[in-house]
């Protein structure tokens, strides 16, 4: 006979699997649409940020809320796309403030209704800002793309506390 306290701890083990799947299945299913982060490297080809402009834009269209950042490469061509489709469901969130960015982000910028800015993070490396960016991105979508190098370190630590929050995460790499 096993005893009760290896009885209890298997049981919710096997509890907490059942949960995660559940999670997992209801948000496949979800019909409705979803909040979608989509994130990426800034060093992309023109034809990817093409084709990362065309998902977004079908995403949108479909009725998904967009959520990134405001780099360029990835992100750039992200909020292109989600402006082309309906900039009422764009949300982009800065690492810094909007004065810290590119002048050549900040002209697309300029155009987004919902923009969040962090000039608290103003004073710290791009690197901290853009990894604690990412994190507030990855906790209000239910669902993350990103497109990434496979030493592209930062998106791949997002990737990876995406699936610790039990996000759906859809990864490509460009190499």
């Amino acid at each position: 006979m096993q005893p009760l306290s290896q009885s209890i701890e298997a049981s919710s083990v096997d509890s907490a699997k059942v949960d995660t799947f559940l999670q997992e299945l209801a948000a496949i299913q979800q019909s409705g649409s979803k909040r979608v982060a989509i994130l990426g490297s800034r060093h992309v080809p023109i034809t990817h940020q093409q084709l990362i402009e065309l998902m977004t834009y079908a995403l949108a269209l479909g009725g998904n809320r967009i959520i990134t950042s405001g780099a360029t490469g990835t992100n750039a061509a992200a909020i292109k796309g989600a402006m082309q489709a309906d900039p009422n469901l764009l949300t982009v969130i800065l690492p810094q403030s909007l004065a810290r960015q590119p002048r050549e982000s900040r002209d697309q910028l300029e155009q987004v209704m919902h923009l969040v800015e962090n000039p608290a993070n103003d004073a710290m490396s791009l690197a901290d800002a853009s990894s604690l960016c990412n994190q507030e991105i990855i906790s209000r979508c239910q669902q993350l793309v990103c497109f990434a190098f496979h030493d592209s370190h930062t998106l791949l630590k997002t990737c990876q506390d995406a699936e610790d929050q039990r996000k759906i995460v859809t990864l490509f790499y460009f190499d």
